[in-house]
C-alpha cells in the first residue's frame, strides 16, 4: 500500500512539471495533509492550491518583467525630490505613472532637460510603477 502511494506522488510530481504548475507541486503535500486533517471538501482543496498557483504566477510575471526592463535600482517615485526640480509637475508625473489614457493609446513620453535634471530617474520610476 505504501509503495503505490509513493508511486502516485512521483507520478503527480512529473505531471505537475509537465503542466507547468510549480507552486502546486511544492504546496500540494502540505495542503493535502491539512485537508485530510480538517476534512475539507475536494473543491476547497483544489481552490486553495489553485489560488496559490495564481498568486505565484503573478509574482513570477512581475519579477520577469522587472528583470527584462533592466531598470536601474533605487529609482522610484518616493526617492525623487520634486522640490529640487520645480519645473517638473508632480501631479503630471503621478498621472503618467498611473497609466492614464496615454498608455492605452500607445503614446510616447519624451523628456527634455539639462543633465542632472532627473529625466532618467523619472523614466525608470514611471516604468517601475507601470510594471
Amino acid at each position: 500500500m505504501k509503495s503505490s502511494h509513493t508511486a502516485d506522488e512521483a507520478r503527480l510530481s512529473i505531471m505537475l512539471n509537465d503542466l507547468r504548475l510549480p507552486t502546486i507541486k511544492i504546496l500540494w503535500p502540505q495542503f493535502a495533509e491539512q485537508a485530510d486533517r480538517e476534512g475539507w471538501p475536494t473543491a476547497r482543496f483544489l481552490a486553495a492550491i489553485a489560488e496559490h498557483e495564481l498568486a505565484g504566477r503573478a509574482h513570477r510575471w512581475i519579477a520577469r518583467h522587472l528583470a527584462e526592463a533592466h531598470l536601474p535600482p533605487g529609482r522610484t517615485m518616493d526617492s525623487f525630490d520634486f522640490d529640487a526640480v520645480p519645473m517638473i509637475s508632480k501631479a503630471q508625473v503621478m498621472a503618467m505613472a498611473a497609466g492614464d489614457s496615454w498608455l492605452a493609446k500607445g503614446a510616447n513620453v519624451l523628456m527634455f532637460g539639462p543633465p542632472g535634471g532627473g529625466r532618467s530617474h523619472l523614466a525608470a520610476a514611471i516604468g517601475l510603477k507601470l510594471i
